[in-house]
């Protein structure tokens, strides 16, 4: 509404009439106090007065209420930063991020390799039908939230309590599980907590209280019942193959013709896997489980804690975050730069170890000579003379003259030394291929006369 208007009111003076000028004739001259402004009243000034009120109280409330709205953005803005920034810190710290291993967070400063904390177990499968023993490392990393199932060949080059040298198939035929963990902790570095032996019947049983498991087979394996040749395998190669007890158990122990030891090392740690996806994750249920087998539990080791143990891994693997890994030993046994720096440190949280072979020569000893006394005795004279000595069976016949080998030109002189010692003759040295961990191999024949050497 527009403005009051003021209203000047110009007072005329008294002249006569019919004559508007002054007596000289000229125009009438007007003084200021004789204008006087009236202000008109406007029935609708009240109501101008409250539009402004009015109008000045909106913009006030407009402003106010955008700046809310920037408060509330900003604010959402800083919680979403900080979530976003947390929940990449807690990748990154339990090493989930990808292209960052735990063994990748920093320099140094933040968790090293070998300050997490970790609860392992080693299980050994003793195949009650054909001989033979798989032994495979179990981590839990409560760190870095990672299972992980170390695969340890039995070649694996240990050293025994009376400081020979011998392979983790001797030491767990031998030395038994105390002396086996012990020198798997000598030899990476790690702190071996107990010992699970899991005969080849507690895993048939095993497999089959968990409901089956799920593997994806890398062959056919035929069934060890099957009464002729060509019937159906037990086992046929495949994704997503289920698994018995009676079926997994074949397939953990199965070596075909030629194949390496860590083909079959494999199949077992696959079937180890598979049974963790299915185990249950309430400890108290995975104890049940545990009791269940009827196996006799070693010291230290109990039923409660294998079962707390495999119900965190069994959490881990149906997770995704359980791998299995081979421990990569060299063809003496010895472990590899890639064992110490890939499974070693970063899984084990240990040093790699292997016997010192610039320490004494390693000799493998096969008795062929029909007395089992002699082996004894070679064993005595080597240690005596500097050698370490290596336990390498008994011959199933006698054989006429001994023989020592040595394959790598370098060995040839320590091969030379260790016939004089044993009181052989120089032509009994000869190059050739040896297997196992040792330096130098001899066969000792019915040549060999222990009251000479």
């Amino acid at each position: 509404p527009p403005a009051p208007e003021r209203t000047a009111h110009i007072p005329q003076q008294a002249r006569p009439a019919g004559d508007d000028r002054d007596g000289d004739g000229s125009a009438p001259e007007y003084r200021t106090e004789q204008f006087a402004f009236v202000e008109e009243p406007d029935d609708g000034s009240e109501d101008v007065i409250d539009w402004l009120k009015f109008t000045e109280n909106r913009t006030e409330r407009r402003e106010e209420a955008r700046r809310r709205a920037r408060s509330r953005i900003i604010a959402l803005t800083v919680v979403f930063a900080l979530v976003v920034a947390g929940g990449v810190g807690y990748l990154w710290y339990a090493g989930k991020l990808p292209g960052l291993s735990a063994s990748d967070k920093g320099t140094g400063t933040t968790t090293a390799a070998g300050a997490q904390k970790r609860d392992v177990l080693v299980v050994h499968l003793h195949d009650t039908e054909h001989g033979g023993t798989s032994t495979a490392l179990l981590v839990d990393n409560a760190t870095t939230k990672q299972g992980t199932t170390v695969l340890l060949p039995n070649s694996l080059a240990l050293t025994a309590e009376d400081g020979t040298t011998t392979t983790l198939a001797k030491s767990v035929e031998d030395d038994g599980s105390e002396g086996t963990r012990t020198a798997l902790d000598t030899a990476l570095g790690t702190d071996i907590e107990g010992t699970w032996r899991l005969d080849t019947p507690f895993l048939l049983t095993l497999v089959d209280l968990v409901g089956n498991i799920e593997v994806d087979t890398d062959t056919d394996v035929p069934d060890p019942d099957a009464k002729k040749k060509g019937q159906a395998p037990l086992v046929r190669e495949g994704k997503g193959q289920t698994l018995s007890g009676k079926m997994a158990v074949a397939y953990a122990t199965h070596r075909g013709p030629g194949e390496a030891q860590d083909a079959q090392l494999k199949r077992f740690g696959q079937v180890l896997h598979g049974v963790l996806r299915k185990m249950t994750s309430d400890p108290d249920a995975a104890t049940t489980t545990v009791q269940t087998l009827g196996q006799i539990i070693e010291p230290p080791l109990t039923d409660a804690d294998l079962g707390a143990f495999l119900a965190g891994l069994s959490d881990l693997a149906k997770g995704g975050d359980h791998r299995t890994e081979l421990l990569p030993v060299e063809e003496d046994g010895t472990l590899t730069d890639e064992a110490g720096d890939k499974v070693v440190k970063d899984v084990l949280g240990g040093t790699a170890k292997s016997p010192d072979r610039d320490a004494a020569v390693t000799v493998s000893v096969r008795n062929a000579t029909g007395d089992k006394d002699n082996a004894e005795q070679a064993r005595v004279v080597l240690l005596n003379g500097g050698f370490t000595f290596l336990e390498g069976g008994t011959a199933g016949s006698a054989e006429a003259t001994s023989e020592v080998v040595y394959a790598d030109p370098a060995e040839k002189e320590n091969a030379t030394e260790v016939a004089k010692t044993l009181g052989l003759p120089a032509d009994a040295v000869t190059k050739g291929k040896i297997s196992g961990n040792a330096r130098v191999a001899v066969v000792l024949g019915q040549d060999y006369d222990p009251g000479t050497e």
